[in-house]
């Protein structure tokens, strides 16, 4: 099959959406299909992605008509990849442009898959409610009506989504998640020798996240002082970055609770010190309002450290079964709890740590889900029910 994605960048600093673009357009490939990714840009693009070959580029520019739309030229320069495509993958909601996507593949007949990637969950719905509402009354929702299957990565997502476009286009498939760079852990030696002046020997427990407040710093730095309150000896590690206001923000709550000493801001890292870091900590811990997949949690099991989240993620579920994830209320005291839980109790961690890397093996099989996106593309091609 020939599949054309249709998406604004490639740079992974704009997080999840751009890395479930490159992951699948990479494992598709691999699997014999024609993959064309239209971009805005090409700036953080793999580099062996070129105009040639699989997958293949195609820069149009960012949208030159107000409120986000291409013009004419770029407009043409993508009825052109559209054309020849056996199906369009369209990858978020709010993006004008997608919409102008859809209606060209509508009049050539090319079947699409939309997905919205959390877009639609009740909590971001919640943000600038009335602005995503009339976006979605002034064309946003007949392109999510009239595509061949509205994509979400768990059936806790399309619950809340489904509401938008009907129950009968939705359609569940996991993102891909590159088990590659798991096969073989680096240890947490790595680590620990890197940040020797900034950590110490305590038990540690992981954020590592976006520095925002939909990822909940600020309840992770409350836990920590809870935690101290209890009596449980720890240091937390928080790890990323966010805009400078909102960390000096964080920087300054340290300070009031009382836990300066044990909060330890790393940075933003990445790579095989960031697999080290998760191995160094004894657990991961996102105190998160909103997720729809949230790759750290597959990266934290995978290198077998046990998770505490929320029922915000939209993986919950699938995490509760992994034997390896507690899913608890968003409350310092509740996280401060499960945290000197499982600190207190090495043999259930490391079980916890064993199940959770066992299963993420198993679960993102790349020759399994492969087989599970072949179907999705086939059953949007040929109009069956995916």
């Amino acid at each position: 099959m020939r599949i054309v994605h249709v998406t604004d960048s490639l740079d992974l600093a704009r997080g999840g959406v751009v890395r479930a673009v490159l992951d699948l357009a990479e494992l598709m490939a691999g699997r014999g299909h024609e993959i064309v990714v239209v971009v805005h840009d090409t700036a953080g693009s793999p580099e062996h992605w070129t105009g040639e070959g699989t997958p293949r580029l195609v820069e149009i520019g960012r949208p030159r008509r107000k409120l986000g739309r291409f013009d004419q030229s770029q407009l043409d320069a993508l009825e052109s990849e559209i054309a020849g495509a056996d199906v369009v993958h369209l990858h978020a909601v709010w993006h004008p442009f997608l919409h102008q996507a859809a209606r060209i593949a509508d009049r050539r007949g090319v079947p699409y898959v939309n997905s919205v990637h959390g877009m639609l969950d009740d909590w971001s719905m919640a943000q600038s409610s009335l602005k995503k509402r009339l976006f979605l009354a002034a064309g946003a929702s007949k392109t999510l009506k009239r595509a061949a299957a509205v994509h979400c990565t768990a059936q806790a997502e399309l619950d809340q989504a489904e509401k938008y476009f009907g129950p009968a286009r939705g359609v569940v498939a996991p993102l891909l998640f590159d088990l590659s760079p798991y096969r073989e852990l680096p240890g947490p030696e790595l680590a620990r020798e890197h940040f020797s002046g900034q950590i110490d020997d305590r038990p540690a427990v992981l954020f590592l996240s976006r520095l925002h407040y939909k990822k909940g710093p600020d309840v992770f730095l409350r836990m920590l002082a809870e935690l101290k309150g209890r009596g449980v000896e720890c240091q937390g590690l928080i790890v990323g970055s966010g805009d400078e206001p909102y960390t000096a923000e964080l920087r300054a709550l340290t300070k009031q609770l009382g836990v300066e000493g044990d909060a330890k801001f790393l940075g933003l890292v990445t790579g095989e010190m960031k697999t080290s870091v998760y191995q160094l900590a004894g657990m991961f811990a996102l105190p998160t309002s909103q997720e729809n997949f949230g790759f750290v949690f597959p990266e934290a099991l995978v290198c077998g450290t046990p998770v505490v989240t929320t029922r915000g993620v939209d993986t919950h579920p699938e995490l509760t079964a992994s034997g390896g994830a507690e899913i608890i209320d968003r409350t310092p005291e509740a996280f401060a709890a499960a945290v000197s839980g499982l600190f207190s109790d090495d043999e259930r961690r490391r079980a916890m740590g064993e199940r959770g890397r066992a299963w993420v093996l198993d679960f993102f099989e790349p020759e399994r889900l492969g087989e599970v996106y072949d179907g999705l593309y086939d059953a949007a091609r040929t109009g069956a029910q995916a």
